[in-house]
């Protein structure tokens, strides 16, 4: 694994140069680049998500575009539209914004359920689906979506289906008083950004996603794991548990996680690092317990202690 434990390294200290403080978060996005998933960034406004996605498509070196989201965005504008040429008599098709390899939709849940649901397709198939004919989307193919969690006039919630398609859901947080001091000190001259450089290649993630499927998990963790998403499907304050397709997205990022630190065998800790990251948003918290100022992070951080109390230290 020591071959993307140095690739995932060298990614990580190029984006720090843009992005200071924030570490554990941007190995938390090498883990989705690594496993092929989709990421929600949410967080209050001018925390830098748009400049940690250009940041990561710089130092990968391979295509960034972005999709700033509104209500009168069109599915078109996202997958692309089908014009007549009429020099050669027949319908062109031009690629919308999916087709690169660093999507940034920007405020996602102000575009209309229509445009999310095309959106919905590209991160779940790989595809878009234009007047009938399906296009095929390149790889690596990796969707960084944002949302702002204070202001909720005029958007258009995520549904549960779509957050699922997410891989993980990050918050960036604001920076402690050390790294915003070091922050402005950086932004006295040339933005950093200008001056990134490509430093790893971002084709070969395809082929190190197939790596990670070596690194072995115990049954011991895989059962932790089991136990934990069945949990979530039984705690009284949950509407909804984690899905399997988070139990798979765990599994899955474990091994990343290990991979990246060098180890061809995950850990317990490596599931109480990710499970928060992974399984949250996939929970739906019961409106009686919100009231009573729970949070699905919080329940969450009691079943991963109960869960581990219950099967003993691993």
């Amino acid at each position: 694994m020591q071959e993307i434990q140095t690739f995932t390294q060298q990614l990580i200290d190029n984006v720090e140069k843009v992005i200071i403080g924030k570490r554990p978060s941007l190995e938390l996005l090498a883990v989705a680049l690594l496993c092929e998933g989709h990421a929600l960034l949410e967080d209050v406004p001018g925390v830098g998500k748009t400049m940690l996605a250009r940041a990561f498509a710089v130092s990968l070196g391979i295509q960034f575009k972005r999709l700033q989201c509104t209500p009168d965005l069109l599915p078109n504008d996202v997958t692309g539209v089908s014009i007549f040429d009429q020099q050669q008599q027949k319908f062109t098709f031009i690629p919308g914004p999916a087709f690169t390899h660093i999507l940034l939709a920007d405020e996602i849940n102000r575009a209309t359920p229509r445009t999310q649901s095309a959106l919905l397709e590209a991160m779940g198939e790989r595809q878009v689906t234009v007047d009938g004919v399906t296009y095929p989307l390149t790889r690596p193919f990796f969707v960084m979506a944002t949302q702002n969690p204070v202001e909720y006039e005029g958007t258009f919630p995520l549904p549960e289906a779509q957050l699922d398609r997410f891989f993980m859901k990050v918050s960036l947080g604001y920076l402690d008083e050390q790294a915003e001091g070091q922050m402005l000190l950086n932004l006295g001259g040339v933005h950093p950004i200008e001056t990134l450089t490509q430093v790893v290649d971002g084709a070969r993630l395809p082929e190190l996603a197939q790596q990670v499927w070596q690194v072995h998990v115990d049954d011991t963790v895989r059962d932790y794991i089991v136990r934990l998403v069945f949990a979530t499907r039984r705690h009284k304050d949950l509407v909804l548990g984690a899905s399997p397709r988070g139990s798979h997205a765990l599994y899955r990022g474990i091994q990343a996680y290990a991979a990246m630190h060098g180890r061809d065998y995950t850990l317990p800790d490596d599931v109480k690092t990710l499970a928060p990251a992974i399984l949250a948003h996939r929970c739906l918290i019961h409106p009686e317990s919100a009231l009573r100022g729970l949070t699905t992070a919080r329940i969450l951080a009691d079943i991963l202690k109960d869960t581990l109390l219950d099967i003993g230290e691993l």
